[in-house]
C-alpha cells in the first residue's frame, strides 16, 4: 500500500504541529480535582463514546496515546477487569479520549474517530493490541495500513480519514485544553470523578479511587447499556505489559517515510 501525497501532507503537518505544542503551563499532581465543567465540555466539539450506565456514580475519563506503552499495557491487561467488575456492573461509566503525542497517535485516533462511534473503542483497542507490530515497524504508516484492513478500512477510506484536517484541527484543541486547563503531562491519566490519577494504574490502585464513590446501597440498573460486541476486545494474543510509568507529553516525533 502506498501513502499519497495529501495522507504525507497532512501526517507531516500532523508532526510539525505537535512538535510545536510545547508542555503543560501548570502541572497537575496526583489527586489533583479539575474543574468538573471544565472536564465535561471536551474542546473541538469531538463527542465522548461513553461505556456503561449513563447514571453510573462514577465517571472514568482516560486521556491515551496509542503509541504509550503504558496506556497499551493498561488496556491489554487492566481494562477487561475493570469493564467486568465496574462498567458492566453499571458503577462506572468510561471514556477514552485522544493525547496525540506525534503523527501517528492523531493518525489512529483519526482513524478510530472514521469508524464510527460504535467502532471507535475497538479500532483503539486493535492498535493497543497490535502496538508492538506498527510501533517497530521502519515504514509505520504502511503497517497502520494493514491494521486497518483488518477493521474494514479500504485504500480510499484509509486516506480519508488521514486527511481529515478538521478533525485533526479538534484532536489538538483537546491536546492543548487538558495541558492548558488540567496540567496533564503524560499518559495515561485518569479522572475519577474529576480525581487526577496519573501513569499506570492496576486494577487495585483504581478500585481503591472508585469504591468510595459507590453508595453502599447502589443497585445496578436493571439493563446496563452493553457495549458494542467487539468493543474493547480485539482477537490475537496480548503484549507484555510495559513497566507501570507515564509516557510524557513532549517530544513529538515525525513519521516513518
Amino acid at each position: 500500500m502506498k501513502i499519497n501525497r495529501r495522507d504525507t501532507i497532512l501526517l507531516a503537518a500532523a508532526a510539525s504541529a505537535l512538535s510545536l505544542s510545547g508542555v503543560a503551563t501548570a502541572q497537575a499532581a496526583e489527586g489533583d480535582m479539575v474543574n468538573i465543567d471544565a472536564l465535561m465540555a471536551p474542546a473541538g466539539g469531538i463527542e465522548d463514546k461513553f461505556e456503561g450506565n449513563p447514571d453510573a456514580p462514577v465517571t472514568m475519563i482516560e486521556y491515551a496515546s496509542p503509541t504509550c506503552p503504558h496506556c497499551a499495557s493498561f488496556h491489554n491487561f487492566v481494562y477487561p477487569e475493570l469493564k467486568t467488575q465496574y462498567i458492566d456492573t453499571g458503577k462506572v461509566r468510561f471514556a477514552v479520549r485522544p493525547f496525540a503525542r506525534n503523527a501517528l497517535d492523531a493518525a489512529i485516533f483519526l482513524l478510530a474517530e472514521a469508524a464510527g462511534p460504535e467502532h471507535y473503542n475497538n479500532v483503539l483497542a486493535t492498535y493497543f493490541k497490535t502496538q508492538n507490530e506498527w510501533g517497530m515497524s521502519e515504514k509505520p504508516r504502511d503497517a497502520l495500513f494493514v491494521i486497518a484492513q483488518q477493521l474494514g478500512f479500504t485504500e480510499e477510506t484509509f486516506a480519508a480519514a488521514l486527511t481529515n484536517q478538521e478533525l485533526f484541527t479538534a484532536i489538538e484543541a483537546q491536546r492543548v485544553q487538558v495541558m492548558d486547563e488540567f496540567g496533564l503531562t503524560g499518559t495515561p491519566t485518569f479522572y475519577v470523578n474529576g480525581k487526577t490519577l496519573s501513569g499506570g494504574k492496576t486494577l487495585e490502585q483504581l478500585a481503591a479511587e472508585i469504591d468510595p464513590l459507590v453508595p453502599a446501597n447502589f443497585v445496578a440498573p436493571a439493563t446496563t447499556p452493553a457495549p458494542a460486541a467487539d468493543a474493547m476486545a480485539p482477537a490475537g494474543g496480548a503484549m507484555a505489559p510495559a513497566a507501570d510509568a507515564m509516557a510524557p507529553a513532549g517530544g513529538a516525533m515525525a513519521p516513518a517515510q
